[in-house]
């Protein structure tokens, strides 16, 4: 199935296989211009929109019924699309805010929080959401579908749903004028406090983000 016929009059708006696709093709597109940078104070609200609609279409993957590919075996879909770029400028417009805290299995007793960064999580959502759109693209709807469920339980459900959290995080504290008061140096290749961090994170986060959505700055 070729871009052109993607969305081809002749496909069902109501056919559960065309809705997921679409979800996830304007998720892709969306994030794709985020990262271009045009409007960097946006960057977290317009993230923390595509990641809920992003988590309706995963959740209806959960509820489905399991999918089952049409072959045993994946077809090769060649080399991955790089996502550096967009990783390194999503890295770039979130930064300091970038790292956040994570809780792998909330189920699971006495599981540390460990430290993740937005960037390479969006990132990685973006890798397996293309892998699935390759095959829809392609004409394999079941192997499409088949993947991004099971790429939802196993990955980037998880991830997506830990990346709201970190989003509505950021927008609680700037929306009710909450600066953070404690980041700890919070870094995926260290664990050192930096006093400079948080204040920085306060901040960016008052003036690159509050202040494009009208809040006011604290005094």
């Amino acid at each position: 199935m070729s871009d052109a016929t993607l969305h081809a009059t002749s496909q069902n708006p109501d056919d559960f296989a065309v809705q997921v696709s679409d979800q996830i093709e304007s998720f892709l597109v969306a994030v794709t211009e985020v990262a271009r940078g045009d409007e960097p104070g946006s960057t977290v609200p317009f993230l923390l929109l595509e990641i809920s609609q992003l988590l309706l279409a995963g959740g209806r993957l959960g509820a489905h019924e399991d999918i089952l590919p049409d072959e045993r075996y994946e077809p090769d879909l060649g080399p991955e699309p790089d996502v550096d770029e967009l990783r390194e400028n999503l890295a770039r417009l979130l930064e300091p805010v970038d790292v956040y805290s994570e809780v792998f299995d909330p189920y699971e007793p006495r599981k540390a929080p460990v430290p993740a960064r937005l960037s390479d999580d969006i990132a990685g959502i973006i890798t397996d959401l293309r892998h699935g759109m390759a095959h829809y693209r392609s004409g394999r709807t079941a192997e499409a579908l088949w993947w991004w469920q099971f790429s939802y339980f196993s990955n980037w459900g998880p991830t997506a749903s830990a990346v709201l959290r970190a989003l509505q995080s950021v927008l609680i504290h700037v929306r009710l004028n909450q600066p953070l008061e404690e980041l700890d140096g919070l870094d995926t290749d260290q664990g050192v406090g930096d006093e400079t961090l948080e204040i920085e994170a306060g901040r960016v986060m008052a003036e690159e983000i509050g202040a494009p959505l009208g809040m006011r700055q604290g005094k």
